[in-house]
């Protein structure tokens, strides 16, 4: 494989050094339906996504991360019309190089529930 090494990428009016692109960016996002048929709605090197009973799933990425060290944000919610609110939780159970498992919960209660709507996004070095 051969490999372009440049400092900055520009659009013609703004230049950006390609380390905040390498580093700064998002290696793995996904946006899934975790209520009745789970789905992904859209996503960013996630290979597949499996429903391990309710309130817990398991996302797995088509590129590994190096290591166990990379950064994690999720959310969870309802996108109801009587209830449009991000007020749920999408904990991480485990994180691998591979993967993620993940449960929801509702903040009032602590039971895991199916969310309609959960996201993760994963900044790190990939392998």
């Amino acid at each position: 494989m051969s490999n372009l090494v440049v400092s900055n990428i520009s659009d013609g009016t703004t230049s950006l050094g390609t380390g905040y692109v390498v580093n700064g960016s998002a290696k793995a996002w996904c946006n899934w339906n975790g209520q009745g048929t789970v789905a992904i709605r859209d996503s960013l090197n996630v290979s597949t996504l499996t429903d391990n009973g309710t309130g817990h799933y398991t996302t797995s990425w088509s590129s590994v991360f190096g290591d166990l060290d990379y950064s994690v944000s999720v959310a969870t919610g309802s996108q109801t019309a009587a209830q449009n609110v991000w007020d749920r939780i999408l904990g991480i159970r485990e994180i691998r190089a591979n993967g993620a498992d993940w449960y929801a919960s509702n903040n009032d209660s602590d039971v895991l529930v199916d969310q309609p709507v959960c996201s993760c996004t994963h900044h790190g070095d990939l392998a």
